[in-house]
Formats: structure tokens, C-alpha cells, sequence
């Protein structure tokens, strides 16, 4: 089977649970990889912003920790949910993953690949790479890292009303 929404895929929460991403469809998913150690890190405290003002809405952020950007998030998942803590997190933080390379997870490998970035690149570049999915499950557009997640508020907004 070629999976082509995000309800085809199952991943691993922190807790290394099993958890089927078909429980968002019909919700907008904003998926994100994420590290502790990342002069992004204080975006966390944006995406909390998010998840209170929308999931009420529809909305649901995943944060996947990932240490493949010069080693910025070498916890483990135990570590990770504590450090995330600080920022309040109420959103899932997930199995931390690879994204890029020969042990790049699937779902993320269909991220990348449904949203390719600038000219066409699939690799992710840097922690805080940001993937919005719509309520059909289709990826509708990439964000880069230095996009603030308040920055995309009208594209959120647009399609939690669809």
C-alpha cells in the first residue's frame, strides 16, 4: 500500500505506544519537528499559543522530536516531555524520529515528499520545519523553520472554516 493521507500511518508516541494518526482525520494537523537545544526552541511556547486558541476548533499540533540537526535534542523521550514542561506543552510530543536520510520515518518521508521545500527540495533543512494537513488528510503546505508558528495563523484559520 502507498500511503497518501495522514490516515495511513501509525507512529510512536513518548510513552514508544503505537498511535494510529487515522483518530485526526477531519481535524487540521500541524506537525512539526522539534528540539530542545535549537534557537527555535521558543517556538513551543507559540505552538501552545496555537493549540489553546484552536483545538477547541479542530486543530491539533504533533511535535516530533528529532536530534539530527547538529545534535540539538539528545534526551530522551523522558527528558524531552520534562524539558517541554517549561513551555506548558498540552500537545503530544512524540517518539523522537529521524527525519531525513536511510531511517527517516515514513510518515515523515510522505511529508516530505507532499510538500517538497524550496526548488523542489524534500529534505528537511532544520528543526521547526512545519507541515500543515488539512481535514482530508492532504498535506497543504510546508513552513520553514524561522516561520514563527503565529505566522500562520490565516492559513490554520483557513482551514479550520473549510
Amino acid at each position: 500500500m502507498n500511503p497518501h493521507t495522514l490516515s495511513d500511518f501509525t507512529v510512536k508516541n513518548n510513552l514508544n505506544e503505537s498511535v494510529s494518526l487515522a483518530q485526526y482525520a477531519g481535524q487540521v494537523v500541524l506537525v512539526v519537528n522539534t528540539a530542545s537545544a535549537c534557537r527555535f526552541t521558543p517556538q513551543y511556547a507559540q505552538l501552545q499559543q496555537l493549540h489553546e486558541r484552536y483545538s477547541a476548533q479542530g486543530l491539533q499540533i504533533l511535535a516530533f522530536p528529532c536530534n539530527q540537526f547538529l545534535q540539538q535534542e539528545q534526551g530522551d523521550n523522558a527528558e524531552i516531555q520534562q524539558f517541554c514542561e517549561r513551555f506548558s506543552v498540552g500537545f503530544p510530543i512524540m517518539d523522537k524520529i529521524e527525519v531525513n536520510g536511510a531511517r527517516a520515518d515514513p510518515f515523515w518521508q510522505w511529508l516530505r515528499r507532499s510538500a517538497p521545500g524550496v526548488l523542489g527540495s524534500t529534505r528537511i533543512k532544520w528543526n521547526f520545519t512545519k507541515f500543515l494537513i488539512a481535514r482530508d488528510g492532504q498535506t497543504v503546505q510546508r513552513f520553514a523553520p524561522v516561520t514563527s508558528p503565529l505566522d500562520i495563523v490565516g492559513s490554520i484559520e483557513a482551514l479550520l472554516k473549510s
